[in-house]
């Protein structure tokens, strides 16, 4: 009886000097998972300080402008409700685009642009098309083969960063190109028209809203 006793007491002893240093090992294991997930966070942020340090001081991933302001904050005309369309219908829900989808409905584009992917529209709002006298603004409406000239003038057919309109000349959907310059938050196309609200998302384009029409050459 005295051994059975004895027996039992180091087996009671082994298990309560065995259970702290499982507990231990547990903790350590959960100690470095965790310290590994806090160096995966901290080595994200290399690349924002890289980020920063190359000058992209705006907000790229979302829009940005003096007009952007007047868009809705909800509904199909929003920045949400626009990204969930395709360009042309996109534009149709946005008041201030109200002529450029006449426009556009006119030279018979809406299909063709939204079954178009990845381009970038810049979108000229109604004031832009208000400089054109209105004469000759009737007069391009009603003529389908100048009017498509016009509109595929503002399309390119690639998706473009607010870093590559920086400095850049690119190929439309007309067969001639356009140049773009400025920073951050200012970009010129042309030399002549504003981006007014720039990198506005569609299901299926980047829409660059300006404040002049472009006029292709010829």
């Amino acid at each position: 009886m005295k051994l059975n006793h004895a027996r039992r007491a180091a087996a009671l002893a082994s298990a309560a000097i065995a259970l702290p240093l499982a507990l231990a090992a547990c903790s350590s294991d959960s100690d470095s998972g965790n310290s590994a997930s806090g160096s995966t966070a901290t080595s994200a942020k290399p690349s924002d300080t890289a980020s920063a340090s190359a000058g992209d001081t705006m907000p790229t991933d979302r829009p940005f402008g003096p007009a952007c302001a007047t868009v809705p904050k909800d509904g199909a005309g929003s920045f949400d409700g626009m990204a969930k369309d395709p360009v042309a219908t996109a534009a149709s829900n946005n008041p201030a685009l109200s002529t450029l989808v006449t426009a556009v409905k006119q030279a018979g584009l809406v299909d063709t642009l939204n079954n178009a992917r990845n381009i970038t529209v810049f979108a000229p709002t109604d004031d832009a098309f208000a400089k054109i006298p209105k004469a000759d603004l009737d007069k391009l409406l009603a003529d389908k083969a100048a009017l498509t000239k016009v509109l595929t003038y503002h399309v390119v057919g690639q998706k473009l960063t607010p870093q590559q309109l920086r400095k850049g000349s690119f190929d439309t959907l007309e067969k001639s190109a356009l140049t773009t310059s400025g920073s951050d938050m200012t970009y010129t196309v042309n030399d002549s028209s504003k981006v007014v609200c720039g990198n506005v998302r569609t299901a299926n384009a980047t829409v660059y809203i300006v404040d002049t029409v472009l006029m292709p050459a010829g």
